[in-house]
Order: structure tokens, then C-alpha cells, then sequence
């Protein structure tokens, strides 16, 4: 039987003598929450005699010691909470574990621990650690329910790293941790003599005992009086972090050490640490410190979760114990059968890394000095006066600013010397060091003075900041870019207290690196920072050196690729303390690869970089002769170091394989100082660490460091001009004015509008960074933006201001829609098809009530853009953005203009392919926020190429072309003189922009690579004029974003702009060439059989089949496939086991697998059942039947002398259901889910049973209330189908009984699921059944009309025609080719003969859950609520099916949400299924 949890907390109110404490009966209520279900062991007779195999039902007492200290001054605390009406953690930790080990062994006691632990206590009061060990003993061996010498107790130890809070901060780090070492030493020493048969748990509490929101408070940085805490004084996060992992590596270096393993009933684990700072200010808890019942109970909860956090890693192996966090809920775990113990380091097989880390250390060469090759070392004759003609013998001062880089932290530290790296060897750092000299240690500093002996500034030996020794070293470590405004200005103070310094005529050197930090926690608060706040506080700082700092040359040293440090962690060929390195930069080194996260660091990194550049070359700092800021770009693209193995080398680092090492400052300097001397334009930005560097001298045509100015380097243009020219002669209006649209000039058109999304809205077009992308700048926009003029603005509407000054309708500024300056620009950000018809209602209506506009009498140019969001969600929801929903919606918008509006043009611009745009996303050199990409447009830019996804994006977006076509060429908008639409087709393909490095050129897009930019718009501009006034056959249909696009003029013989009429243009219906046949193209490379024959069914590849078969209904016998016989079983042309012709005339998957194996055996031929083969499908077959079929196919099988029944591999495909749901109203019982999904079972049981070597295609049900479509498009269809299926289509719509089949439908797939996905067919290893579910969300294929496309059907309009058959067959092959979890659930019904695919060379086998990755439990969901609709059906057609869109247009903030479908019923009657 199974315990669940709930019995658990019975125990626990029941409990005489052990729950004593528990009078309460909500105390531990929150253990209810978790699921928690093990398999209830029964009472071993004998408990184990080794603490390695203890059982949790060995257990019989459970108890817990542990000073929980609060810290001095530190106001609340959490233990203070429960003192008087609560527990404290160890009291909860007891009394919870005790209750899931009552699961086991219900008799288990838990000693309460002391009273002095219970709350938290001053120092003087805590009661010592090894006190508490002799008084819990002392209990236990009292405790009359007990049997001291041979019960079994599980001993927790709660223990704290000190904390900065504690007496030990002000002395040396090492010597308190050897204190504390002792301290615990001591205690466990006494455990391990005294108390006989104990598991003892070591658990750090640290993290509680600093998580005090009262003392967080005073530790903010930015809090002046923090040091009224006492908690941080002059410690930084740096020193507390590592300190804390000095302290746990002490310890399991101890524990490692076998020191408590020398008996066989006693040892001690370390377990994970709680890794939650600040419990009460979590998600979902108030965020004040309050005594109320609430917040008690509150904090009692977090401790039951920390319990069972314990808990289940006490069930993990040593070295895989996982930190816990309230992340997620914890689920508790059992016992495993093959490990029903309670994990040890030797049950673990733990490796100890003392064992692992013998090999021999290399040593690392202790000496970096490096020799100057330089003979002209001389200063300038006389002291310059621009900093452009600066020598480095000029150089009289050096600084420098930043962050533990800069400070030195580690760099001289010895290995695995991890606790070093708190030390600040300013000595030896990179850019300001000055120890010794250049023979022993290269640093910039010691370069300097090699050409300027009487150099000052320089930091020598360790120390902070505020040390004398640090000089003009004003690096601080843990700094951030918000803190180098107040680094310089304490270097501007010592410089000017500085006698040897004159601040006015002295030349000085400061080099600035920060960000490290930054970057490291950015996605704690990415706004903080951001690229844009980043760059916002270098600015800052070098607003103050320039403003107060005379003579000075600035290095600005650009941040490194951090996520390289991602390398570092992942090898295992190195000592590095991974914990620690993801405690010092959590939000590089703890993301999954490829995750959003990952994403937005490498963005933010860029940015960081790409913004700094463009700080500099603003010119900002260039506007004195004695100043300058140049960016050195050594860092900017470098890799990580690697060995000659080409492993990550990490004797580039410190201990802590952070922070640099020596070797590293070394190398930093000297590319440094190579930067420093290179010209602007030619600076190496992608320096090799590893290689050897030699230092480079001056020029001697040009020996000064170089700046902007000395190296001839002209700063990118940093306000381009966007105008253009037009040379148009004739600008004339019509005399006597225009009558007819098709006679219109330019200077005809007094009044231009636009309707559509955030294109035409102008979302983020001026924008220089992603905050400000909800900006819309509708004056720039390229179809309707007024601002400026031409001459350096180009849009639509300032080139028609060239030929009529008087032009009005057009938007200026920003704003919204709504805002007077946006006038007839009703364009809104997000908008969709649907919204389009509002839109014109409101254009209309503005017009008809401005003064400035004669409605009657003025022609309009009206621009519509529309279809992008529509694109960017189709995959989402086929049915609602399908292309007959897409063109109706375009339709109604066009109907309601051409009612209401005369003399107007519409300027239909074509649904813009947004595929390309997956290059900017694609392309890792590119500057783009690709962790947006699902945000932005999903079904466009995530996903992999050539997936379901972007087929159906691809499908859709030449659906809505094409129907856009369609409607405008019909004639609907030329029915009198002073109206038409045309349509404007430049977007139809359009090139990303490329830049000359070979990657895309993001200059034409705004900061979310989607949107474009005044660039981008006023390349949309040109092109668009140019296409209004290009006769319809010969306008564009592609867009060159880099094109020099000239403005083009109306001509003597085409002087209007262009409608169909005046371009002489007969619109040409498309049609499709006469297919001869439904056969397939397939030209694998790899068709051989596996060698030897595969004995699992997990590597079984399509060559290996020797047999086929299959089960079902008249859609397996193929009733149907020759147009109107109805009555015959074509057999041979069966979709799933038909074997007629070859696959080049008729797709079916023998001829497929034909293909792979000529002598497949088992398909069915011809039309007879005599020649049916292993076809045992029988019209108007149910599920009932399907027992009957497999023991008949069974039979046939083992009685065929074709076949080796035992050895050769069985491919069987089953499809049922449809007669089941077609009768279900006639007989709810005996057509009932239940009954369907245990027919199911029945016939699958018997394959399991009775079948060898087998694998089974369980293709799902399709929804088939599409039916009701079909039969209402035809007379004779409805008349046949209400006879074939009258549980369909007999109901009214929207009645109960409809609704209740439907739901059935939906019943039949789920528990169909389930029941394939339950694990019942996965014990045999040469069995497996598969779901194939390319009928999950498929639509009904319709013609040009938009009408159900009958080629696809048999007469009956309910079986499928040979056409469709084909296609059944091509989508099922592609299923089971594509990985559990990754199959395509739609199908196309599009002829393509080369839609099959091939399998994937690296995995060529049928996909199974297991060769996919899962296990069965993984793809078992909670139950699908009824109402929800999961399986669609047929696949969209070539006439158009899905969905269409337009170009850009989401915008962060600002955007419209897809409309969301309140009621799944609505849904399903929407859905266009079969």
C-alpha cells in the first residue's frame, strides 16, 4: 500500500510521548502541500549493522543540535519571530523528518532539541556546540523509549560559516576558520566516540543567519549608515562569499578524509545548503518584519520546506546533492528499490577530491617580467601641450579605476590558495601596478617607467583602496559602473592633496575597466543594469575627469566576453571551485546553454561594449586639446586561454578561477600598452592570452600614444542625414483637375492616411536602446511621417510635399494614434488583421469631421500595411489567423473604404515575408536581444530551420499573398471611377542588409533587430514611392534594405500613379499544372540495414523491417481512393499498408519502405482479400472489433511461411475510432471512452503478449466535426455524410449534443494518449508503441474559393480520395522519423513530391520515447480537462489555408495581446477541422 502524507501529519497530531509539542494542530499543516507517496517498506526483523545501508525504517530517534546565534545589532531576526509562539528551525527540522520516516517505521521518537537552541541568543548566551552534543546525548541515553546502544538515530548538526556580524570579522580569515573548524571538530569527535548506530547530517545555516531584512537594510551599499549594522563594516559580497566557501571546503575536505568512517555504525554527510537569501522578502511574502500570527506561520512553512529539502538529499548519492531554493515546490522523495538507503560518501562511491587532485601540480612560473625593445625613450623637448602629441616619457602620473581586476584581488595568489584571493596585490595589477620592476613583473605602470623613471601614482605590495600603498589605485572590488563616479572623485581628491603632483601641468594616464560585476548579477535587475544605465555611469565618471582633470589621456579598457568564464566551469580538467564560481557570478554561471538567459547576457555584453564605443566616438571628450578618452579594445572579442590539449587553462586565473592571475596581468599590460600604441582603426580587439606578446615601440614617424586625431580617424557620422533628393521636373497637378483615380498625379493628392501595426506607428524608430522601444515615432514613419522635410526626413508624405506643399493628413512627433499630431496615421502598435476594420472606421471618421479636409472633393492616398503580428502568432492558433479569416478581415477593411470614402487610392502594400529576420537572430556575431526572439514574433524566429513551425509560417505567408491577390484582382474595388486598390508587392521578398564584415548590417533596424530604423524607413520610403508609381507589371517584388534606391519621376508616357486600369493589366488567375499522379521523391544516402540485426526496438531503422501490417476501419482498407466507388476495398492503394505501384506513382508507406527493403513483406495489393496480405482492417469497423483483428493478424503471421516469425522485425499501424464516434449517440455505453481506450488496450495487449519484434504506429483519432464543413458545401455531400455519420452532423450547432460529441472526440484522443504514454508496453525491449500525431492540429484544405477542397475526399465526402490517402502516408513516415516530442502535428496538403524526409544520419532509427530522450513518466501529463481541444485535423491546402502577416511589429509594452478565446467551445466551433 501506499503512506501518503496525510497519514504522515495524523501520525503527527496522534503521536503520544513523541509529538509532545504538537498541541497546536496547525504547526506543520504546510507538509500537506507536499506530494509525498512511498511505497510503505515493512519493518525490517533485524535493522542494518552498517550505517552505509541504514534504511529509513532502521530509524528510531531523530534529534538535532546547533547554536542558532542571531547577530549582534542586528535588529529582528527571523528566530525572534518564533521565540515565544513558534518553533525554531530545529525543533520544525526534527519533528518533520520524524514525520516521513514515521512512513516507514511509525514507532520513530524525535528528541526536542535543548532549550537554549530553541530561539535565537546573544553570543554570551549560546550555548557551546559540544555542550549541546554531551546534553542530547545525555537525553537520549535517559529517554526510557529507546535503546541507546542499538537503536539507530538520525543526528542533525545546524552550523554557520562566521558571518561578518560575528566577533570573528576583525580577524584574520584563516585563523577563523581553523576557530570554527575546531568548534565542530570537537562536537562530531564527541558524537563519533560517544553515540553508538548514528547518521549524522551536517547542514550550513549561514544563509539564514544573514538574511535578516533588518540588517539587509544597512548592508545596501547605497545606505550611508549601514555600518550601524555591524553586519558588513569594511567586508564586500567578495569577502563574505568566500569566506563562506572556505569554511564549507574545510569542512568536506575533513569529511572527506574518512575521519568519522572508521566504523561501521557512524559517519557524517554534508548536506546542501539552504540557498535563499532573505526568506520573509521572497515572492509572496510581505516584505516588513512583523510579529503577526501570519508571519509566524509563514516562517514555519519555509522551515518545513527546508526539512524536507534535507530530506530528499539524504536520498541523493554524495556529489550530487543539489541546493534547494523556493523556486519551485519540493516534491519528496522515496527510497529507490535498486538504493533504498540513506546516501554515505562510501555507499556514493564518492570520488574524494583529495583522492582525485594527487596529480601533480605544475608550477606556474612565479616570474612575468617581460624587457622593453625600445631605444627612444625620450620625453618630447618641451612638455606638450595636446594631449595628440603625447609621448609616453611625457607621462608623469598614472591611475587607475575599476574593480577587483584593477585591485589586484588573487593575482599573486598561490594555488588552490582560495581564501588568498581576498587579498588586493595592487603590487603586480595590469594597468597601475608598480612592484619591483619590468624585469619581474610587466605591468603598465612598470612599461612607463621604463621611459619615465620619475613616474608616481603607481599601487605597490596589498592592500584596500584607502591604504597609502594602494597610490592612485582607486579600484575597489565588487564594484560597479554606478560606483566609478565616486572612485574618481577620490582620485581627483588624492590627486590634488598630492604634493608631488601639479594637477594643472602634469601628464596623466588613468585606465578605467569596469563591468565584470555588473554583467554578473544583471539578471537580478536587468534594468539596473542595463547597457543603457551602464554606459549612463561611465559617462558620469568621464564627465568628471574631463570637467576636473587637465592633461590627462584616458584609457577606457572595453569589457571582456564573460560568458567565456562558462567554459572554465564546465571543464572538469581543473581544481576550480565551481560552487564558488557560481556564488561570485551567478547570472553567467548558472543559466542552461542556449537559454533565454544566456541570450540576454551575451546581448547585454555587447551592448555594454558596442554603447561604450559609441560613448567615445560621440566626440564628448574631444573637445579640449588636453584631454582625451580612447577605447582600448583588447579584450573585446578574447577567448578563453587554452592549453596545448586545448583545454581551458586555468593558471590564467586566480584560485578562485575569477579573478586573474598573475600570468594574466602580465599579458593584460602588455596588450595594453600595444593598444595604447596602435592606431585607432587597427587596435587588436581580439588578443590571444596564451600567446606571447611582445611589446611594441612608438612610431617613429608618429611616437605618441595614439588618439583619434594622430591616427587620422574620422568618428562615424553620429547624426546621419536620412533625406533624399527628387529631380522631378514636372510637378505640376492635372488641368483641368482629376476626375478619375486612374488619371491621378501626384500633385493631385491632397489628403494621405495610413492604417496598420507598429510599422507604420513608427515604434522605436529613432530609439537607441530597448527601454525606449514603446516610443512611437510616428513623424518619421515611413508611409505617413511628416517631420522635417525631404531634404532630411524621407517618407512617403515629404515626398508628396514636393508636389503639393498643401498635403495634409500626415503624423508628426510621437505619440499614439489617438494624440492630434498622429492625424490620419491610425496605425496601432500590435495590431492584427481583425483590428483593421476599427481602424478605418476611425480614419473615416476623422476625416469627414476635419476643417481641413473636403471630404467630397479631395483625393486621398490611403497606405495599408498589415499581417505581421498575424504571421508572428500563427502557429499559435492555425484557425483564427488562417488566410480565409486573414483575407475576410482585409476584405471588410476595403468594403467599409470603398463605401464611405471617394476619390481615393489605397495603396495595398504586401504582407511582408518575415523569415529572413531569423538571420539577425540567428547570427551570434550580431548585436541582437535574441532572448526576445519568443517574444517578439515566436512562430517566425524561434525554432529550429525547416520545423513545423516555420513551414507553417512559410505556407501561411504565401496564403495571404496570394488571397490578397486574389481579392484585389477580382474587380470588387474598380466598380466606378473614383475609387481602386492596388496592390504594392516590394515586400513579397525582402534581403536583410549585410554588412561589409559578412554579417547582417542591424544600422537599418532599431535596438530589437525587428523593428526598423529611421534607415530602415526611409529605404521603405523610396521603395514604396517607387512602387506607386510603377505600372503593375513591372512593379518590384523584392526590397534590397542596402540598395541606393534613386526617387523615381512620373514620365511623359506614365505621368499618374498606378492602378490597374491605367497600367493595361488583366488580372491572370493562377492555377495549379494538372498533377499526373500522388507519388513521392526520396533519396536517402543511407538505405542499408542495421548490422547486426538490432535486438532493441529503440535501434531499429527502416531497412530493418521485414513485415507489415495493419488494423482498423475503411480509411485502412482505403474505401474511397478511386473517386466514386464507394463500395470497393482498394487495398493496394492503402495509405498505411497498401504496396500497388511504386512509390514515384503512389505514395503509401510500403512503397516507402520499399525503398529501404525491396522484400518487405505483408502489404496489401489490388482490391481483393485474397491479396490483403496483413491488411486485417474491415469497413465500418470500431474498436471493439480491434481484438478480433490483432489476434487474426497474430494468427496470420505465425502461420505464414514468408515470414521468421521470432526473429524478423514487425512494423503494425492502427487507426480507429471514427465509427465509434459516428454511432456514439446511438449507444453512449457501448461507444464510451472507457470502452474505446480498453479496446484499445485489449488488442495491444495481444501484440505484447504474442508478438516478437514490433513496433506499433498508434496514429491518433482525428476531430472530425470538420465534417460539418464538408457537408455543407455540397448538397450531395450532406445527403451522403448525415448517413455515414449522424452523431456529427445531425445536431444543431451550438446545442448540447454537438458540444457533447465534440467533447467525446477530444475524451478519445487524451485517454488514448494516456494510455500509450503509460509505461504498460515499455518492460520489453523489443516492443514499443508509438502515438504518430500529424492529425493533432491539422485544418480542413480548401480551394481557391475558400470552399472545403473536394480533391481530397472520396465521393461521400467523409472518406479520404487517393490524393488525401497520399498524403496520410507521407505524414505518417515523417512522424515516425522525428523524436518524441518534436513530431509534427499538422500536415500539409500541398503536392510536394519531396516533403519525405530522410532519417537523420547520427540517430537513423524509428523514434521511440526512449531514443527520444524520454521516459514514460516524463510524457504522462495531468489529465487534459475535457474542454480543451487538442487535435485538429486536416492539413492546410494550397489554396489557403493559414495565416498571413506583415512585416514588423511587436513593441515591448505597448504591443496588442492575440485575442484569447474565452470559452474552448467557441474555439472548437471556430476551427476549421475535419
Amino acid at each position: 500500500m501506499k503512506l501518503s502524507l496525510g497519514l504522515v501529519f495524523l501520525w503527527l497530531l496522534s503521536s503520544e510521548g513523541n509529538a509532545e509539542n504538537l498541541e497546536d494542530q496547525g504547526k506543520l499543516k504546510a507538509l500537506r502541500s507536499f506530494q509525498f507517496s512511498c511505497e510503505q517498506a515493512m519493518l525490517p526483523e533485524t535493522p542494518s549493522s552498517s550505517v552505509h545501508a541504514l534504511r529509513p525504517a532502521d530509524i528510531k530517534t531523530v534529534t538535532a543540535i546547533g547554536s542558532l546565534q542571531r547577530t549582534p545589532g542586528s535588529g529582528m531576526h527571523h528566530e525572534d519571530l518564533l521565540q515565544s509562539t513558534g518553533k525554531s528551525l530545529l525543533e520544525v527540522s526534527v519533528e518533520t523528518l520524524a514525520a516521513l520516516i514515521s512512513s516507514f517505521n511509525p514507532s520513530v521518537l524525535h528528541q526536542s532539541p535543548l532549550s537554549g537552541t530553541k530561539g535565537a541568543t546573544s553570543d554570551s548566551q549560546a550555548i557551546d556546540l559540544l555542550r549541546q552534543a554531551e546534553e542530547i546525548v545525555k537525553l537520549m541515553k535517559e529517554n526510557q523509549m529507546m535503546d541507546f546502544q542499538n537503536d539507530w538515530k538520525l543526528i542533525t548538526v545546524f552550523f554557520s560559516a562566521e558571518n561578518p556580524c560575528s566577533s570573528c570579522a576583525s580577524t584574520q580569515l584563516k585563523s577563523c576558520i581553523l576557530d570554527n573548524l575546531e568548534k565542530l571538530k570537537a562536537a562530531l569527535d564527541f558524537l563519533y566516540k560517544k553515540v553508538p548506530k548514528a547518521f549524522v547530517n551536517l547542514v550550513d545555516y549561514t544563509e539564514l543567519i544573514t538574511s535578516s531584512p533588518a540588517c539587509q537594510g544597512y548592508n545596501n551599499t547605497s545606505n550611508p549608515g549601514r555600518n550601524q549594522c555591524n553586519c558588513v563594516g569594511e567586508h564586500s559580497t567578495l569577502d563574505d562569499n568566500i569566506l563562506r566557501w572556505s569554511y564549507q571546503d574545510a569542512w568536506e575536505k575533513l569529511l572527506e578524509s574518512e575521519r568519522y568512517d572508521q566504523k561501521e555504525d557512524f559517519t557524517v554527510v554534508l548536506q546542501p545548503s539552504f540557498q535563499e537569501r532573505n526568506l520573509l522578502l521572497r515572492p509572496g511574502r510581505d516584505g516588513f518584519i512583523t510579529t503577526s500570527k501570519t508571519q509566524v506561520e509563514a516562517l514555519e512553512e519555509d522551515y518545513i520546506f527546508m526539512a524536507v529539502g534535507l530530506w530528499n538529499n539524504m536520498m541523493e548519492p554524495v556529489g550530487q546533492k543539489q541546493p534547494y531554493d523556493f523556486t519551485k515546490m519540493l516534491q519528496v522523495q522515496c527510497p529507490s528499490q535498486e538504493n533504498p538507503y540513506l546516501f554515505t560518501y562510501r555507499n556514493s562511491n564518492y570520488s574524494s577530491s583529495l583522492e582525485t587532485s594527487n596529480t601533480k601540480e605544475i608550477s606556474q612560473e612565479r616570474i612575468y617580467g617581460t624587457d622593453i625593445p625600445c631605444f627612444d625613450r625620450d620625453p618630447s623637448d618641451t612638455v606638450p601641450v595636446s594631449v595628440h602629441n603625447l609621448k609616453p616619457a611625457d607621462i608623469r602620473v598614472i591611475a587607475a579605476l575599476g574593480d577587483s581586476l584593477t585591485a589586484g584581488n588573487g593575482a599573486a595568489s598561490k594555488p588552490h590558495d582560495v581564501a588568498d584571493v581576498l587579498t588586493q596585490y595592487r603590487g603586480v595589477s595590469w594597468s597601475v601596478g608598480g612592484n619591483e620592476n619590468i624585469s619581474t613583473v610587466t605591468t603598465l605602470a612598470n612599461i612607463l617607467r621604463e621611459f619615465n623613471p620619475s613616474l608616481i601614482g603607481y599601487s605597490i605590495g596589498t592592500g584596500k583602496e584607502t591604504t597609502d600603498n594602494a597610490a592612485l589605485n582607486q579600484a575597489v572590488a565588487g564594484n560597479r559602473a554606478e560606483d566609478v563616479p565616486a572612485q574618481v572623485r577620490r582620485l581627483v581628491d588624492r590627486m590634488k592633496n598630492d604634493t608631488r603632483i601639479n594637477l594643472q601641468t602634469d601628464w596623466k594616464v588613468i585606465t578605467l575597466l569596469i563591468g565584470g560585476n555588473d554583467l554578473c548579477d544583471f539578471c537580478k535587475n536587468p534594468v539596473s543594469y542595463s547597457p543603457e544605465n551602464y554606459t549612463y555611469n561611465l559617462q558620469k565618471a568621464l564627465d568628471m575627469l574631463h570637467s576636473e582633470v587637465p592633461r590627462a589621456f584616458v584609457n577606457l579598457v572595453t569589457i571582456l566576453p564573460i560568458t567565456s568564464l562558462r567554459e572554465l566551469h564546465k571543464s572538469t580538467n581543473n581544481s576550480c571551485p565551481k560552487l564558488l564560481m557560481r556564488v561570485l557570478c551567478p547570472c553567467v554561471l548558472n543559466p542552461h546553454d542556449n537559454s533565454d538567459e544566456i541570450k540576454k547576457l551575451v546581448y547585454f555584453n555587447r551592448r555594454y561594449q558596442e554603447r561604450t564605443r559609441q560613448l567615445v566616438e560621440s566626440g564628448r571628450y574631444d573637445t579640449r586639446d588636453d584631454f582625451t578618452v580612447v577605447m582600448q579594445p583588447f579584450l573585446t572579442n578574447v577567448k578563453m586561454p587554452k592549453t596545448q590539449e586545448g583545454l581551458p587553462d586555468s593558471s590564467y586565473f586566480a584560485p578562485d578561477c575569477f579573478h586573474f592571475s598573475q600570468k594574466s596581468h602580465s599579458q593584460a599590460a602588455r596588450a595594453l600598452w600595444n593598444n595604447m600604441l596602435e592606431p585607432l582603426g587597427e587596435k587588436t580587439d581580439n588578443q590571444k592570452i596564451e600567446d606571447e606578446i611582445l611589446l611594441k615601440c612608438p612610431n617613429a614617424a608618429e611616437p605618441f600614444l595614439r588618439t583619434y586625431k594622430n591616427s587620422n580617424y574620422t568618428y562615424p557620422n553620429q547624426t546621419p542625414n536620412h533625406g533624399s533628393q527628387l529631380l522631378c521636373e514636372d510637378r505640376s497637378p492635372s488641368s483641368p483637375p482629376a476626375t478619375s483615380v486612374h488619371s491621378l498625379k501626384p500633385a493631385d493628392v491632397k489628403i494621405i492616411a495610413a492604417l496598420g501595426d507598429s510599422l507604420t506607428a513608427g515604434t522605436g524608430i529613432a530609439s537607441d536602446n530597448l527601454l525606449d522601444l514603446d516610443t512611437e515615432y510616428r513623424g518619421l514613419s515611413w508611409s505617413i511621417g511628416g517631420d522635417a522635410s525631404l531634404e532630411n526626413v524621407t517618407t512617403l508624405p515629404n515626398i508628396f510635399r514636393e508636389f503639393n506643399v498643401t498635403i495634409v493628413g500626415y503624423s508628426t512627433g510621437t505619440g499614439s494614434e489617438n494624440d492630434s499630431n498622429a492625424f490620419l496615421n491610425q496605425a496601432v502598435p500590435g495590431a492584427q488583421a481583425e483590428h483593421l476594420p476599427a481602424q478605418a472606421r476611425n480614419l473615416v471618421r476623422l476625416m469627414k469631421t476635419d476643417p481641413r479636409i473636403d471630404f467630397s472633393a479631395d483625393w486621398k492616398l490611403i497606405t495599408v500595411h498589415i499581417g505581421g503580428n498575424d504571421l508572428c502568432n500563427c502557429c499559435k492558433d492555425p484557425d483564427h489567423y488562417s488566410s480565409v479569416n486573414f483575407i475576410r478581415r482585409i476584405q471588410e477593411t476595403l468594403d467599409i473604404l470603398h463605401k464611405q470614402v471617394p476619390k481615393a487610392l489605397v495603396s495595398l502594400v504586401e504582407v511582408m515575408d518575415l523569415l529572413p529576420l531569423r538571420q539577425l537572430f540567428v547570427d551570434t556575431q550580431v548585436q541582437c536581444p535574441t532572448y526576445m526572439a519568443d517574444y517578439l514574433c515566436s512562430c517566425v524566429l524561434t525554432g529550429e530551420e525547416n520545423s513545423p513551425n516555420l513551414t507553417m509560417v512559410r505556407q501561411v505567408t504565401r496564403d495571404y499573398q496570394l488571397g490578397i491577390r486574389r481579392l484585389v484582382e477580382s474587380g470588387r474595388y474598380d466598380t466606378h471611377e473614383n475609387f481602386s486598390v492596388i496592390i504594392q508587392p516590394f515586400l513579397q521578398n525582402p534581403k536583410i542588409p549585410v554588412g561589409q564584415d559578412g554579417h547582417p548590417d542591424i544600422s537599418y533596424f532599431s535596438p530589437d533587430c525587428f523593428h526598423p530604423s529611421q534607415k530602415g524607413h526611409s529605404q521603405l520610403a523610396k521603395a514604396l514611392w517607387n512602387a506607386v508609381l510603377q505600372p503593375v507589371d513591372q512593379k518590384a517584388d523584392s526590397f534590397d534594405f542596402t540598395a541606393d534606391i534613386v526617387l523615381a519621376c512620373p514620365t511623359q508616357n506614365n505621368p499618374f500613379l498606378a492602378t490597374y486600369k491605367n497600367s493595361n493589366y488583366l488580372p491572370v488567375e493562377p492555377t495549379n499544372e494538372p498533377v499526373e499522379n500522388w507519388g513521392s521523391d526520396l533519396s536517402c544516402s543511407e538505405q542499408a540495414p542495421s548490422s547486426p540485426v538490432p535486438t532493441s526496438v529503440h535501434e531499429l531503422q527502416p531497412a530493418d523491417i521485414k513485415v507489415i501490417g495493419a488494423l482498423g476501419d475503411s480509411l485502412t482498407t482505403a474505401v474511397g481512393a478511386k473517386a466514386t466507388d464507394l463500395q470497393t476495398d482498394w487495398r493496394g492503394l492503402s495509405w498505411s499498408i497498401g504496396g500497388d505501384g511504386t512509390l514515384e506513382t503512389q505514395t503509401t508507406l510500403p512503397n516507402i519502405l520499399k525503398k529501404f527493403n525491396p522484400n518487405l513483406f505483408g502489404f496489401s495489393t489490388g482490391s481483393s482479400k485474397e491479396t490483403a496480405g496483413f491488411n486485417v482492417a474491415e469497413k465500418g469497423a470500431t474498436a471493439r472489433n480491434m481484438s478480433a483483428q490483432a489476434r487474426e493478424l497474430v494468427e496470420l503471421m505465425r502461420s505464414s511461411s514468408k515470414i521468421n516469425f521470432k526473429e524478423d522485425w514487425k512494423l503494425i499501424t492502427v487507426l480507429v475510432g471514427g465509427n465509434d464516434l459516428c454511432q456514439y449517440c446511438l449507444d453512449k455505453e457501448t461507444y464510451s471512452v472507457q470502452k474505446y481506450v480498453k479496446h484499445l488496450q485489449d488488442a495491444l495487449d495481444i501484440f505484447y503478449k504474442e508478438l516478437p519484434r514490433v513496433f506499433v504506429n498508434m496514429v491518433e483519432i482525428l476531430e472530425i466535426s470538420g465534417l460539418r464543413q464538408i457537408s455543407a458545401s455540397s448538397s450531395g455531400c450532406a445527403l451522403t455524410a448525415k448517413n455515414v455519420c449522424p452523431c456529427f452532423l445531425n445536431p444543431e450547432e451550438n446545442s448540447s449534443e454537438l458540444e457533447e460529441i465534440k467533447r467525446v472526440n477530444r475524451d478519445f484522443q487524451a485517454e488514448a494518449l494516456q494510455l500509450i504514454n503509460s509505461g504498460r508496453y515499455e518492460e520489453r525491449e523489443d516492443f514499443a508503441v508509438v502515438m504518430q500525431p500529424f492529425f493533432r492540429n491539422t485544418l480542413l484544405p480548401l480551394d481557391s474559393n475558400g470552399k472545403p477542397d473536394l480533391s481530397f475526399f472520396a465521393a461521400d465526402c467523409f472518406h479520404f480520395s487517393l490524393r488525401g490517402y497520399a498524403e496520410m502516408a507521407m505524414a505518417l513516415w515523417n512522424n515516425m522519423l522525428e523524436p518524441v516530442g518534436e513530431k509534427q502535428t499538422y500536415n500539409n496538403f500541398t503536392h510536394d513530391r519531396s516533403k519525405l524526409k530522410c532519417p537523420n544520419p547520427e540517430k537513423p532509427f524509428l523514434s521511440t520515447p526512449r531514443n527520444s530522450g524520454f521516459r514514460s513518466s516524463d510524457l504522462i501529463s495531468d489529465k487534459t480537462e475535457p474542454s480543451v481541444p487538442y487535435w485538429a485535423v486536416i492539413v492546410a491546402a494550397l489554396a489557403g489555408v493559414l495565416v498571413g502577416s506583415l512585416l514588423i511589429c511587436l513593441v515591448s509594452g505597448r504591443r496588442t495581446k492575440r485575442r484569447q478565446h474565452d470559452a474552448d467551445t467557441e474555439k472548437n466551433t471556430k476551427m476549421t477541422t475535419l
